[in-house]
């Protein structure tokens, strides 16, 4: 499988060259199977797929889970900076609070009718690389953009095997 984290281009490129594929095949199959059940088989397929990318990526990276969710975060970091606008809330040994208050993501599914679409191939992936951590590191986001909210709440606890903050 292809490491989304080692790309080149920017993460919102990369999803807009596979909605260019995408989309057509999801109406085709809307079209044949109607909407519901043609979200349902496209859905479940990415998000399997997506889960699989990001186990995958964390499988090969080195230490505890925090640690492998850490690298995993750093390496994506630059290819989302100039698509999102982040405000930050609290930083520390035990948590990350942050908002995203500006989110071409969200602009562009928004854009060709597909939000549902844009939250399986963006929002979502920050719950597979969170998995990955082994539950040293756990997610809530209650408010997404892309969803029609104002903005996107992550709220991310971080906690060893052993119980204590990382």
């Amino acid at each position: 499988m292809l490491n989304p984290l080692e790309s080149r281009i920017s993460y919102l490129d990369r999803v807009k060259a596979q909605s260019e594929v995408l989309v057509p095949v999801l109406n085709c199959l809307r079209d044949e199977l109607g909407q519901d059940r043609a979200n349902e088989l496209v859905y479940s397929a990415l998000r399997d797929w997506s889960r699989k990318v990001f186990e995958e990526v964390g499988s090969k990276k080195e230490g505890s889970g925090f640690e492998k969710w850490s690298q995993m975060s750093e390496e994506l970091l630059p290819l989302i900076v100039d698509d999102i606008v982040e405000e930050s809330i609290r930083e520390d040994s035990q948590v990350r609070e942050f908002n995203i208050t500006g989110c071409k993501f969200a602009q562009f599914f928004k854009e060709i009718g597909e939000p549902e679409l844009g939250a399986i191939l963006t929002c979502e992936v920050d719950h597979h690389m969170t998995a990955v951590s082994q539950q040293e590191v756990s997610l809530t986001i209650e408010k997404t953009i892309m969803k029609g909210d104002e903005y996107c709440d992550f709220r991310f606890r971080f906690n060893t095997a052993d119980g204590n903050d990382t």
